[in-house]
């Protein structure tokens, strides 16, 4: 069931004249400026052809191997992909989830599925689901926010065991969880649940890196995350646009917290939710498929090699004191212009997309975890 588009018009009417005259809207958002941009050519690697990734929204490389799963539709299992992009094999969820937004590979030499979707905030709890791609067992790991019910697409394990959610925000930052204590995902009960903490907040963007599905609006929201093998890199996207965290003495959620050292744009990409670290150091990214004038348009998994040694090599990088980006890059001037009217069209456009998904996802899920 689809939001009117009256309704979303009325919404961005609205927003933009309550807006007052010259006050943020975005209120601690990163100016793109501040934070360098790499220069990373990138190169497609494969294209999924299979309809059960049409919803692409998950990445994750363990072993060598990638796996990517789908956040929406009856097929909502893990699949194996080759060098193609064909389905090599496809892992059915251990238990049945509600909604899994993002994909994960852990130390434990496990995948963990992040079922966190709630785009209507309703959700008692959430899940983490453990996955052994050996033999495709798992468990489910329930988990309860400390303050209220979020939407988030993003899952990050560090190299110590401890995973972190990145919320999706509609308005301003988005909130950063751990497991309290700092607990590890081989301490996570099952079933649960295991109570998170926040540990802080994340404002990623705006930038004018084009694409996404939401026009001026796509480069705030953040849709997915991952860690290096090595654990010293974490990657956090938005629809267009991957920050990139040096992680000091294995605290990834300080790093998060402490805000980016570099920001990769990924143009183009319609809506991009799946990003990946491959064993050497290269990225992934990935997007789900859209359709135009009645034709499937089915983007490729792109890779961005060396990502991990970019923090190691300044060089290639522009300055971040002066705020200077690299037009080849992909990003533009680092301030954005009209910032309040802008802001304004950002919230009231994220809404309806939001509310869009809610209902087309509330009609098929009646059922809350």
């Amino acid at each position: 069931m689809r939001v009117p588009r009256v309704a979303v018009l009325v919404g961005v009417v609205a927003v933009v004249a309550a807006l007052p005259v010259g006050v943020p809207a975005l209120s601690g958002a990163t100016p793109s400026g501040d934070v360098a941009v790499a220069d990373v050519v990138p190169e497609p690697l494969c294209t999924p052809a299979d309809p059960v990734l049409d919803e692409l929204s998950g990445l994750a490389v363990l072993g060598g191997r990638l796996f990517a799963t789908p956040d929406a539709g009856d097929d909502e299992s893990v699949v194996e992909l080759d060098s193609e992009c064909a389905v090599v094999q496809r892992f059915p969820s251990p238990v049945d989830p509600y909604d899994v937004e993002d994909l994960a590979a852990g130390p434990d030499g496990r995948l963990w599925l992040a079922d966190f979707g709630d785009n209507t905030a309703v959700r008692q709890t959430i899940a983490l689901i453990s996955l052994d791609p050996e033999d495709g067992s798992g468990e489910l790991h329930r988990l309860t926010y400390p303050d209220r019910a979020h939407d988030a697409e993003a899952v990050l394990v560090g190299a110590d065991g401890v995973p972190v959610i990145v919320t999706k925000s509609l308005f301003g930052a988005s909130g950063i969880y751990r497991p309290v204590r700092g607990r590890t995902i081989a301490d996570l009960g099952s079933p649960g649940p295991t109570a998170l903490e926040k540990v802080g907040s994340l404002t990623l963007g705006p930038t004018d890196t084009p694409g996404g599905p939401i026009p001026g609006g796509s480069s705030t929201l953040i849709t997915g995350g991952a860690v290096s093998v090595d654990g010293t890199v974490a990657a956090v996207r938005t629809y267009t646009d991957v920050h990139l965290f040096r992680v000091s003495d294995v605290d990834l959620a300080g790093a998060l917290v402490s805000g980016p050292d570099l920001r990769i744009p990924v143009p183009g990409e319609p809506q991009g939710e799946a990003v990946a670290f491959t064993e050497h150091g290269d990225l992934l990214t990935g997007s789900e498929t859209v359709t135009v004038d009645a034709t499937t348009v089915r983007p490729p998994i792109t890779m961005w090699p060396g990502v991990t040694a970019l923090l190691d090599d300044r060089a290639v990088l522009d300055d971040p004191k002066t705020g200077t980006v690299d037009e080849e890059a992909g990003a533009g001037d680092a301030t954005v212009p009209a910032v309040v009217v802008t802001a304004g069209i950002i919230v009231a456009a994220a809404a309806g997309f939001a509310g869009w998904r809610g209902f087309r996802r509330r009609d098929r899920r009646r059922r809350v975890r």
